[in-house]
């Protein structure tokens, strides 16, 4: 059999990597050398001045730096040999473990100082740092103020393997052309491309950090909103080719629902109306808080379209989700007496068989209702007589997903969904080939999330109140920032997470786990039975953050709080409250920092999302170097909207200025770059964030 050619941008090429290395980069998503390179760190780890023994932060990598006062001990534990030795001095003690490395009881001279480096956690009122790195203070001088590229890891890919393959790509690749026309690049003061790859993952300083990010960050914001101004421009005043009259029907699917519309709502729903009865093509953005009540009106839109004949389709980010959607969808037409629609749903792990039913349905105009995950967009989907689209959860879209379904015959009418908090004045740049609606008011049968901001000592209390949340029939989440264990990041981590708890709590109650690396059919079984109640606690990473409604779930605590970002952790407490019963939200601090929990706190003041993105906005400065990108806006790699909100601004300008005094880009200065975005467009952009270990 004749061996596969290597194409000559594979990461294949680069000495070290063979069949077995290539799986586990590809697992990680990447591919080719472009796909390396573009493959940042999620954080950076900082050789930071030494602290002493009493101010170790439980939580987070320390160095400290302590005198050897007595000869280590060496203790068995289980048949694991640990080594131990105690740092005093007038701030506090401190405990250090090894593992099976009973030689440094001879190694370490009693009278000799040394650094030690490693994470630090509490446990029975005591600070132990784990299996640290020992260092002299000379040699760790020499360390000091280094930054060391963290990456997002899968099963089997180290930190070291991805840092090993990125310092030899920089070392051998081709220099990539500036693209960036130079009357952009010299005023916003934006680093050349080249500085800005390499520094990124090995930067010499962190001014060099900071320049490397905020160029291609820029970059990031600049192509997306040149790929927006086209929608925009295609989209305007485009006539209407499916023009609805209102209709009785929802008026009266309305009087029966079980509430009442808010006062938003009812705006909002007058707002489609009008636009769905328009001669110009409706674009709009629904943009509310999680649990406003967004999901219902998309179903009146559906229900509007049906009534004048034309299909309608809503795609969401997760199979989870378009199960959660058609099933809600399904029980109100049950409830509102509509027999016709026959809405079909239409998932990536639908098998072949149904698939083919389920598109003959779409095709034949049968199937007046489709809900579905990107599995919509795909080539073999025809539509009859679409005259609606609904995209839910619209920042895990990337342009060109915005643009594929719409382009599935003539452009129908275009409605997005979003809950993640957004300020108005950088959603009106994200969003700008839409009209923005805004639903400011929660149903008034809510009860506001009780919070509180809480330091890991709190933990055992809190497993005691989830017990008796369990006791009366309740549900738990529990977050954590990776999937697994990093060996540069000290944080809770999914897996080991959900094997620590089953040992604490009763084997009456079921805790599971749940995260982006699972496949879909396995995710699907374990929030269905979640849904069900036969888990009373789910582990789990972001991957809940986007649409699943559980009523029961009255419980949701987040590890490691300080690695979100505000309006990512308000997106997650909206997880819980959907209830009638009281819902809690407990906010673990993990690093012990005052300006972390200062941060945090925001979080207890208000159950608002669109005044914590506020404070978010505010709060998050150029200058946090740390946490790469937090906003769940998916479609960046490396900006952030919260962090990165200038940015955001500069290339919206730089983007309209452009475009304004060359629209086609066919100036001879922009053929190069009108080239890129020509294949910035074209790529599939994946829907969804790189679960690499991190979410």
């Amino acid at each position: 059999m004749p061996s596969r050619k290597i194409p000559p941008d594979s990461i294949r090429n680069l000495k070290g990597i063979g069949e077995k290395s290539e799986i586990l980069f590809n697992r990680a998503g990447i591919f080719t050398t472009d796909d390396l390179i573009r493959y940042y760190p999620r954080e950076y780890d900082a050789y930071e001045e030494p602290v002493s023994a009493g101010s170790a932060i439980p939580g987070r990598k320390n160095a400290v730096i302590g005198r050897i006062v007595r000869k280590p001990s060496v203790r068995s534990f289980g048949g694991n040999s640990i080594t131990m030795v105690t740092l005093t001095d007038e701030t506090g003690s401190l405990q250090v473990n090894w593992f099976h490395m009973p030689f440094l009881v001879s190694a370490l001279k009693p009278g000799m100082l040394y650094v030690f480096r490693g994470p630090v956690i509490e446990k029975g009122g005591r600070r132990i740092m784990e299996h640290p790195e020992l260092f002299t203070p000379a040699a760790y001088d020499n360390l000091r103020g280094q930054l060391l590229p963290v990456y997002a890891l899968t099963k089997g890919l180290t930190n070291q393997a991805v840092r090993k393959a990125v310092t030899q790509l920089i070392q051998s690749r081709s220099r990539i052309p500036e693209i960036l026309p130079e009357e952009i690049r010299e005023p916003l003061g934006l680093a050349e491309i080249n500085f800005a790859l390499d520094q990124i993952h090995f930067p010499d300083s962190r001014e060099n950090l900071l320049s490397a990010r905020n160029r291609l960050s820029f970059d990031e914001f600049f192509f997306f909103l040149l790929g927006i101004a086209r929608l925009k421009d295609r989209n305007q005043n485009s006539a209407n080719h499916f023009p609805m009259k209102t209709v009785w029907k929802t008026e009266e699917v309305i009087d029966a629902l079980p509430y009442r519309l808010t006062r938003a709502q009812q705006r909002v729903w007058n707002e489609l109306e009008k636009d769905l009865a328009s001669d110009r093509l409706m674009n709009r953005l629904i943009q509310g808080d999680v649990g406003s009540g967004k999901t219902i009106l998309a179903f009146l839109a559906m229900i509007m379209a049906f009534e004048n004949g034309f299909q309608s389709a809503i795609m969401v980010p997760t199979e989870v989700l378009a199960e959660q959607h058609y099933a809600s969808l399904t029980a109100l037409l049950e409830q509102s007496g509509i027999r016709d629609a026959c809405p079909v749903l239409l998932r990536g792990s639908c098998t072949a068989k149904e698939k083919r039913e389920i598109y003959e349905k779409i095709a034949s105009g049968e199937a007046k209702m489709i809900v579905g995950t990107h599995a919509l967009i795909q080539e073999a989907v025809t539509y009859s007589k679409l005259g609606l689209v609904i995209t839910d959860e619209q920042h895990r879209f990337g342009v060109r997903q915005r643009m594929t379904l719409a382009e599935k015959g003539d452009p129908p009418n275009v409605l997005v969904m979003s809950a993640t908090p957004i300020p108005r004045t950088l959603a009106m740049i994200l969003y700008g080939d839409l009209d923005i609606s805004v639903l400011d008011d929660m149903p008034s049968n809510r009860l506001p999330i009780r919070n509180c901001v809480v330091g890991t000592s709190y933990r055992e209390t809190a497993y005691r109140f989830m017990e008796k949340q369990i006791a009366d029939g309740h549900q738990i989440y529990i977050i954590c920032p990776m999937v697994e264990p990093n060996e540069e990041i000290p944080c809770e981590n999914v897996t080991e997470y959900c094997q620590t708890i089953r040992k604490r709590f009763d084997p009456s109650v079921r805790i599971e786990a749940l995260h982006g690396q699972m496949k879909p059919q396995q995710k699907q079984e374990i929030m269905s039975a979640f849904a069900a109640n036969e888990i009373q606690i789910l582990v789990s990473t972001t991957v809940v953050e986007v649409g699943v409604n559980m009523p029961n779930a009255t419980v949701m605590m987040i590890e490691n709080a300080e690695r979100f970002g505000l309006a990512q952790l308000h997106q997650l407490r909206g997880r819980v409250g959907r209830g009638s019963a009281q819902s809690y939200c407990i906010f673990m601090q993990g690093d012990g920092k005052k300006e972390t929990s200062k941060r945090l706190e925001i979080l207890n003041e208000s159950n608002d999302g669109f005044y914590i993105a506020e404070q978010d906005l505010k709060l998050r400065g150029p200058g946090d170097l740390f946490g790469v990108r937090q906003s769940g806006i998916a479609v960046f790699r490396i900006a952030d909207i919260y962090r990165d909100a200038d940015i955001l601004k500069a290339a919206s300008q730089a983007a309209n200025d452009l475009l304004s005094m060359d629209p086609e880009l066919a100036l001879p200065q922009n053929r190069e770059l009108r080239k890129a975005l020509d294949q910035y467009m074209s790529r599939s952009e994946t829907a969804g964030s790189r679960d690499s270990g991190s979410e």
